[in-house]
């Protein structure tokens, strides 16, 4: 039997906090979404199951998978945190309505998302847009289902499909984006317009395994390849500092603008790749209607695709897939 510690009360950021490591199936990626660090959510995951006197998660090497207790308690919090985002939102639209409409954005990383910005701003000069950038697609998918968020611009690995909510409409920007690779400008493969796998098979790779997708990505392209490199776990601020310093490797989208002591190649085939789209509610009420949106959204894209060398040079020899921006 689970005893509950005396004079220990739990609050409704400690259901959210274990929601979101369920959620996610990892403390680190729960902690990203929450905007803590990953001690902070760990103690506070102790604090809990302390309080509960039974442990949520079976920690694996894997991630984080709910106990028995832990679905339990589950079941119960999820509907209390639903019903506080409900009202949190209620409270936030009544507070705006005198102000005229709200637009709320959410994106994975993207180049895009500044000129995106710009033109939401010309078409909607009364609205004043707000951006949330996050590394899991998964979750700011989530956002917009509950209303969080408006719509949301993200990337989904090929061959590592996201969880995308039922309630949610897909405006698809491109089916299949190339991925390239950020490398050292000292590096022997610069010498070719389009790297193979191979020539960076003794390379440290960094990767950021929180981005949802990514991990499982590239073990796929390595394994079809037949190299197993070295791998370094991180982020990808800190993986082009490493790139520019000639320590590692690193995939990157083919909109990245490269630094002093990098180059950026497509890779032969283009092994990885994504697809690119941005989703709604089907019932939203927006500032403007989302095809207007993803209209603005599409062009800001195309703007930074074109004027990118490395990817200009590939959307020509592939007879230029994307339309040039105006």
């Amino acid at each position: 039997m689970h005893r509950y510690a005396p004079g220990v009360e739990l609050e409704v950021r400690h259901l959210r906090a274990v929601c979101a490591i369920a959620d996610h199936g990892s403390v680190r990626k729960a902690a990203r979404q929450l905007g803590m660090t990953q001690p902070s959510l760990t103690t506070q995951l102790h604090r809990i199951e302390k309080a509960l006197g039974g442990q949520l998660f079976f920690r694996q090497s894997t991630g984080s998978r709910p106990t028995p207790l832990g679905h339990v308690v589950l079941s119960r919090a999820r509907p209390i945190v639903a019903d506080m985002r409900a009202l949190v939102d209620e409270i936030a639209s009544a507070s705006v309505s005198d102000r005229g409409a709200r637009l709320h954005i959410g994106s994975t990383s993207s180049r895009a998302v500044v000129g995106w910005l710009r033109r939401l701003r010309l078409r909607l000069p009364g609205t004043d847009p707000a951006i949330r950038i996050d590394v899991s697609a998964n979750a700011l998918l989530q956002m917009v289902a509950a209303g969080q968020l408006d719509v949301a611009f993200v990337h989904e690995v090929e061959g590592a499909p996201l969880r995308v909510p039922p309630n949610l409409v897909e405006h698809e920007l491109i089916a299949r984006e190339p991925q390239f690779v950020a490398l050292p400008d000292t590096h022997p493969a610069v010498a070719k317009e389009i790297v193979e796998l191979a020539d960076l098979a003794d390379d440290p790779w960094m990767v950021d395994p929180t981005v949802d997708g990514e991990w499982a990505g590239l073990r796929r392209i390595w394994s079809a390849a037949g190299v197993n490199p070295r791998v370094v776990h991180g982020d990808y601020l800190t993986a082009a500092d490493l790139v520019a310093a000639g320590e590692v490797v690193t995939p990157c989208q083919p909109t990245s603008r490269p630094r002093h002591g990098m180059d950026i190649r497509p890779l032969r085939g283009d092994p990885l790749a994504v697809r690119l789209f941005m989703a709604c509610r089907r019932d939203a009420v927006l500032a403007a209607p989302a095809e207007a949106l993803f209209a603005d959204l599409t062009a800001s894209y195309m703007e930074i695709a074109w004027a990118s060398a490395a990817y200009r040079a590939w959307l020509v020899r592939h007879d230029g897939p994307l339309p040039v921006a105006t």
